[in-house]
C-alpha cells in the first residue's frame, strides 16, 4: 500500500465511548489485526493504519461514528487495550493516546525498548519531534491533542496523531509511516487527514526545501531584529493563489444519517450478494459456528473486505458501518448479537489458523473476492431500504446505542430519540 498526502473533513465531536461498546471495540479491533498479520505480516499491518481512508473505515466496522473525528481517538485506544497482551505474541506495541497519555509515549518507547531490544531512546526522540513537526512546522491552526505511536520488534513504526480547531469545530488527523521514510522535514508523512481550511503554511512539503534554506541564511546574515524592519517596508497586498495540485481529498460530511451519497451502492450490493452467495457453500461447511446466520455473514463480507481489500475500496468509509450500526444510531443501532457473532467467527478462525488449519480465515479472503467480482452485476435495495430493514430487525439482534436498547418497531415513539440530523 503505497504512502500518499492527502486531507479530510472531520467533524470535531464530544462524548464518551459507551464500555459495552468499547470492550467489543478491543476485542474485534485485536483479532482483526492478528488476522492482517497472519495474511500479511507486521509492517502491512503498519501501512494500513498509515492510510487515512482505511483507518476511517476501519473505526466504522467498529461501530463508532462512522464520520466523526471521536474515530481516531476510539481506535488508538482500542487497539492499546486489545493488542497490548498480545504483544509478546505479535511483536507490536502501541503507545500513547489522548492529552496526558500521549505526553507518556516516549517513555513507554523507552521500557518497551529496554524489553525487546530496539532503540527506545532514539523512537522516543523520533516521537517527540513528529509531535513538533506537526505542531509548529505545519502551521495549520489545529491543536494536537492524540499522540498513537504503534512500533513493531523491529523498530518499525506508525504513528497517528490528531488536532482540532476549535472555533471551526473541525479536526485534522495525521498520519506517519517509517517506511520509506528518508526525511523528518522533507515530505514526511504518509497522509494528513482533516478539514480544508484553505492556505496552510507547511514547511515539511518538499517543494519548501528552498524556503528552509532561506530562512536560515536570513537569520544568520540579517538577525531577527532587522529582518522584522525590512519586513515592515513591503506592501504586500493580496496574497497569491497557491500555485500547488490539490492533494486527494476525503470529504467527512457534517450530517450524522449515512445517505446514499455517502456509499458506492455498488460495492455493498456486492457485499450483500457475496454474502448470500459465497455464505451458504463457505460457511456451512467451514465455519459451524452456532448461532452464525445469514446477518452475520453479511457483516463479515465487511469486515473482510477491510482485512483483504485494496487502497481503492476505502473511499467510503460510510457502507463499513452498515455491518454492525453506530453508537448514536446512525445507520442504525449496533447489533450486539451480530457483532459479538463476528468476533466469535474471527478468534476461532485465528486460533485454528495458528495451528496450521487456515480454512476458516481462507474462507473469509474467498468472500471478500467474491465481494468485488459480483458487484459489477450485483443490484438491490436502495440505502434507505435497507436501513428501514436493519432497523425493523433490531430488537432482534441486540440494538443498542447511545440512547439505550431498541424497543420493537410498536414499542418506539413516533418521533426518532435521535435528534441527530
Amino acid at each position: 500500500m503505497a504512502q500518499r498526502s492527502g486531507s479530510a473533513d472531520l467533524p470535531l465531536h464530544g462524548g464518551r465511548l459507551p464500555k459495552w461498546l468499547g470492550d467489543r471495540m478491543t476485542r474485534l479491533g485485536a483479532i482483526m489485526c492478528e488476522a492482517i498479520i497472519h495474511h500479511y505480516g507486521r509492517n502491512e499491518l503498519l501501512r494500513r493504519l498509515a492510510h487515512p481512508f482505511w483507518f476511517q473505515s476501519f473505526g466504522a466496522v467498529m461501530g463508532m461514528d462512522w464520520h466523526s473525528s471521536g474515530i481516531t481517538t476510539s481506535v488508538v485506544g482500542a487497539l492499546k487495550r486489545g493488542l497490548t497482551p498480545l504483544s509478546g505474541e505479535l511483536g507490536i506495541h502501541v503507545c500513547g493516546g489522548r492529552g496526558a497519555h500521549s505526553r507518556k509515549t516516549p517513555h513507554e518507547l523507552a521500557l518497551i525498548g529496554e524489553r525487546v531490544g530496539f532503540d527506545g531512546t532514539d523512537l522516543a526522540n523520533t516521537s517527540r519531534l513528529i509531535a513538533k513537526v506537526d505542531s509548529a512546522a505545519v502551521q495549520d491552526g489545529f491543536d494536537l491533542y492524540l499522540h498513537g505511536f504503534i512500533v513493531t520488534d523491529e523498530g518499525d513504526w506508525v504513528v497517528v496523531q490528531q488536532g482540532m480547531n476549535g472555533e471551526s469545530k473541525v479536526a485534522r488527523r495525521y498520519h506517519w509511516l517509517s517506511e520509506g521514510l528518508k526525511s523528518f522535514v522533507d515530505q514526511p508523512h504518509a497522509a494528513i487527514e482533516g478539514a480544508n481550511q484553505g492556505q496552510i503554511i507547511n514547511l515539511t512539503d518538499h517543494r519548501a526545501e528552498a524556503s528552509r534554506k532561506g530562512q536560515l541564511d536570513l537569520l544568520l546574515d540579517l538577525g531577527p531584529d532587522r529582518i522584522l524592519r525590512e519586513f515592515a517596508k513591503f506592501d504586500l497586498g493580496p496574497a497569491p493563489e497557491p500555485a500547488q495540485a490539490l492533494l486527494p481529498h476525503l470529504v467527512m460530511p457534517a450530517h450524522h444519517n449515512v445517505r446514499e451519497s455517502d456509499v458506492v451502492m455498488r460495492r455493498l450490493h456486492g457485499n450483500i450478494a457475496a454474502a448470500a452467495e459465497r455464505g451458504p457453500s463457505d460457511f456451512a461447511e467451514l465455519l459451524m459456528v452456532p448461532g452464525v446466520g445469514a446477518r452475520t455473514v453479511r457483516a463479515l463480507a465487511l469486515v473482510a473486505e477491510v482485512m483483504h481489500g485494496a487502497p481503492c475500496r476505502f473511499s467510503d468509509p460510510g457502507r463499513f458501518s452498515l455491518a454492525h450500526g453506530g453508537k448514536d444510531k446512525h445507520p442504525f443501532p449496533v447489533q450486539l448479537k451480530v457483532y459479538d457473532e463476528t468476533i466469535g467467527v474471527l478468534k476461532s478462525a485465528v486460533q485454528k489458523a495458528k495451528l496450521g488449519r487456515d480454512e476458516e480465515l481462507g474462507a473469509l479472503r474467498r468472500l471478500d473476492e467474491q465481494s468485488w467480482q459480483v458487484e459489477r452485476y450485483a443490484t438491490g435495495p436502495s440505502l434507505k431500504e435497507i436501513v428501514a430493514g436493519e432497523f425493523d430487525q433490531s430488537h432482534l439482534l441486540g440494538g443498542r446505542s447511545v440512547f439505550g436498547w431498541e424497543p420493537a418497531p410498536e414499542e418506539r415513539p413516533a418521533a426518532t430519540l435521535s435528534k441527530k440530523v
